[in-house]
């Protein structure tokens, strides 16, 4: 295929993203002047990674700059796909590099020396809800009526479940939540990873060995096939949807909560179609009876495939996308800038009123393995996580099956 005059990026697809990106480059080519046209190509998870990685797309320079999920970064190093930007950095660091990030963005895209791409997007997992609902006075009279407790935010998984039976109604288009269960190796490993951490569990032993077969991996499973099955509290499409559509769909007024990228609730604020927009809040995701609340850490990158022929007008793009400026613009957008300003600033937090809890979630967000195999190991749980689902077959059966697939693949980790 021909890229004569095209600066091409390949992107998640996410209208903020796709939107954001554009308007980063006209700005930077403004003051640029390169006489590149962008080529920038929106694709959802299953097809980005076909064409990064499995078509080979970064290294042979089809495209210059890829949007990289932190998942991915080891693998991408092991197949040398990225370029290395830690002599760019060295000579022409971003603006505020390295104090402007916290640590957690900065940690992820580093191996062995090298910084494999500069973080664009960000934004731990956590519960998102409707806070007109869950104020509405008839609501709370109903709940009380029938759970005799007080209707809030939900701090254990029981409770989660509980309060979606109380606010779905099918025949309005609304649910009481929403999952994010399309079977593309990432949305139902991330939630199966919340259930576990959230019950006390560990995805590896004290040995360093993958265990998929503990007593919390059970109990996780079995509450995630209760809820994912219940036609009275959840929306009948999860199964159908990436975190990106269950997002569209929140916003779309069909869910009383989710437990969602922090991303989406900001987008409810921003994309001008959103249904709740001013109505949305956030709170620390649920727990069991013996675990304690956390989140995930995952983030995405602007990278430079090792194959590019615009290496160097590309750092100086990943450079200005990294500036204040363009990671506000990006925020405004719906997307979640990473510099610490943004978080912090006056007119974001006036758009975005809950922006400044950010911070407050990265201090419980725990991290994936950086693990050259983990796309292998989380194809293994994803399909763990779907038998629970999609089958009746006892919990402890699968995962005493799943965990034998797994050791083979698990040694050395």
């Amino acid at each position: 295929m021909s890229r004569a005059g095209q600066f091409r990026v390949a992107i998640r697809k996410f209208e903020p993203f796709e939107s954001a990106i554009q308007k980063q480059w006209d700005s930077f080519e403004a003051t640029e002047h390169s006489g590149l046209q962008l080529d920038a190509q929106a694709f959802d998870l299953h097809d980005l990674t076909g064409t990064l990685f499995d078509r080979g797309g970064l290294k042979t320079g089809e495209w210059d700059i890829g949007f990289i999920n932190t998942d991915w970064v080891a693998s991408a190093y092991e197949s040398r796909a990225l370029l290395d930007l830690a002599p760019y950095v060295k000579s022409n660091p971003p603006d505020g590099y390295p104090g402007a990030w916290t640590p957690s963005l900065l940690r992820l895209q580093k191996i062995d020396g090298q910084i494999l791409g500069l973080p664009y997007h960000d934004g731990p997992e956590c519960l998102i809800y409707r806070k007109d609902l869950f104020e509405n006075p008839s609501e709370r009279i109903a709940y009380q009526d029938r759970f005799g407790a007080p209707l809030q935010p939900p701090q254990t998984w029981a409770e989660f479940h509980q309060i979606a039976r109380h606010f779905q109604r099918a025949g309005k288009g609304r649910f009481g939540t929403v999952f994010a269960a399309f079977p593309d190796g990432h949305n139902t490993v991330y939630d199966f990873l919340l259930q576990l951490w959230t019950r006390g569990g560990e995805l590896f032993d004290k040995a360093g060995a993958l265990k998929l077969d503990s007593p919390e991996a059970i109990a996780a499973l079995e509450f995630y096939r209760e809820i994912l099955n219940d036609p009275f509290a959840v929306h009948p499409r999860s199964r159908k949807m990436d975190s990106v559509k269950s997002g569209l769909a929140f916003a779309a007024g069909e869910a009383a909560m989710m437990v969602n990228w922090f991303g989406f609730a900001a987008m409810c604020e921003t994309i001008p179609e959103s249904k709740v927009r001013g109505r949305v809040a956030v709170a620390e995701i649920p727990h069991g009876p013996a675990g304690s609340t956390t989140s995930l850490n995952i983030y995405w990158l602007l990278s430079i495939g090792a194959g590019s022929p615009h290496a160097d007008l590309a750092y100086r793009f990943l450079r200005y996308c990294a500036s204040a400026s363009m990671d506000k613009l990006l925020t405004l957008e719906g997307a979640i800038g990473c510099r610490k300003s943004t978080w912090l600033d006056a007119e974001v937090n006036r758009a975005i009123p809950f922006y400044r809890e950010l911070e407050r979630f990265h201090r419980n967000a725990r991290e994936l393995p950086r693990l050259p195999q983990w796309p292998t190991l989380a194809k293994a749980i994803d399909d763990l996580v779907l038998a629970a689902i999609d089958t009746p077959e006892p919990v402890d059966q699968l995962v005493s099956r799943a965990q034998r697939r797994v050791q083979h693949l698990a040694a050395g980790v």
